[in-house]
């Protein structure tokens, strides 16, 4: 029932070896591979930047345009970066030692910037024809 010394049977360890690349590819969802090299030939100046995986979140992967334009899917852990970086044919970063590009971080402020002025241009709005009705 419990395995208190974690051995492994041998079966399972002479299968978890024989593993190929594609196996691991597989864990990653092909259509979320998919995504991500559509996405690379769609956009220019694309760069990779791995997340490690937390308690929340597991492992995946950021690309980052030349404007700042961003996506972020799962991948199926370490041994998946290298047949990205591969299959997607662009320079993959650990963002624990370079950290997110900068393009990335104002791209994401701009957007937060247009939203709150969108929000606050709608409440304006909603105020004046409260205003005008009440008169």
């Amino acid at each position: 029932m419990f395995n208190l010394f974690g051995r492994k049977s041998r079966q399972k360890t002479t299968s978890r070896r024989s593993h190929s690349a594609h196996t691991h590819m597989k864990k990653m969802q092909e259509e979320d591979v998919q995504f991500l090299v559509r996405w690379t030939t769609e956009h220019m100046g694309v760069e990779g930047f791995v997340e490690p995986e937390t308690l929340i979140n597991e492992m995946s992967i950021v690309l980052v345009d030349i404007t700042g334009e961003f996506t972020r899917r799962r991948i199926g852990g370490p041994r998946s970066i290298d047949m990205l970086a591969q299959r997607l044919d662009i320079p993959i970063y650990d963002v624990e030692e370079t950290g997110y590009p900068q393009r990335m971080r104002e791209k994401i402020e701009r957007d937060r910037i247009l939203k709150k002025r969108a929000e606050q241009k709608k409440r304006r709005e909603k105020f004046e024809r409260e205003y005008r009705d009440k008169q």
